[in-house]
């Protein structure tokens, strides 16, 4: 399926600082650009740390190298806008990185800009479910199952022929961008469940 991936979001005019920025000077780019962190990066654009309001706080050192928290959690630019909020709660910050193959610094994507994502017209998600859930991901024609979505809560519901197909359907909707819950409504002709294995789910096929 397609997903939004990290590099369609990230500013990549992103305000940095190297090891030796003094403690005053960290502090006024904070304050001049109304952010409340800054990647730390050596010569070769690698981050190396990230220096926060809460580190300034802290601690009153004299310079990045001193008060940056390390090793920094980034997130490259082609991993999904999912993946880099699970990051971000997992890891508890507001911001992240982003680097590339080479892990050099391209951007940084903040909590803001992930959350545009469920912004996402309920015209569109019904419309990626139906294009890239049903007929691409499971080769079923668009209109196979009924779909609704209201403030990004889609409803399914129709019947298909296995249960493991509803499974599935209901397991990839979740996935695509924009979408807060699934509500399912799906009945199925025949339960195949026991031809495949217990320990496989919906999220573990490869589409």
């Amino acid at each position: 399926m397609k997903h939004i991936k990290v590099g369609g979001l990230m500013a990549d005019d992103v305000v940095s600082v190297v090891p030796t920025t003094s403690f005053r000077d960290v502090a006024k780019l904070l304050a001049e650009h109304d952010i409340s962190g800054v990647p730390v990066l050596d010569e070769d654009d690698h981050v190396v740390g990230v220096v926060s309001e809460s580190d300034l706080l802290a601690r009153h050192e004299l310079t990045a190298r001193d008060l940056m928290t390390t090793p920094a959690v980034t997130v490259h630019a082609e991993e999904t806008v999912a993946d880099a909020a699970r990051l971000m709660v997992r890891r508890g910050v507001e911001r992240l990185p982003v680097v590339d193959e080479e892990e050099r610094l391209v951007g940084i994507v903040t909590r803001r800009d992930l959350l545009c994502v469920y912004l996402r017209p309920d015209s569109e998600i019904r419309r990626r479910i139906r294009e890239d859930v049903l007929t691409d991901a499971m080769g079923l024609p668009g209109d196979a199952v009924d779909v609704h979505v209201l403030d990004g809560v889609v409803t399914l519901g129709g019947s298909v022929r296995w249960r493991t197909q509803a499974l599935m359907l209901v397991g990839l909707a979740e996935r695509v961008d924009g979408v807060v819950a699934v509500v399912d409504r799906l009945s199925f002709h025949e339960d195949d469940t026991h031809l495949i294995s217990a320990t496989r789910t919906p999220h573990d096929i490869s589409w």
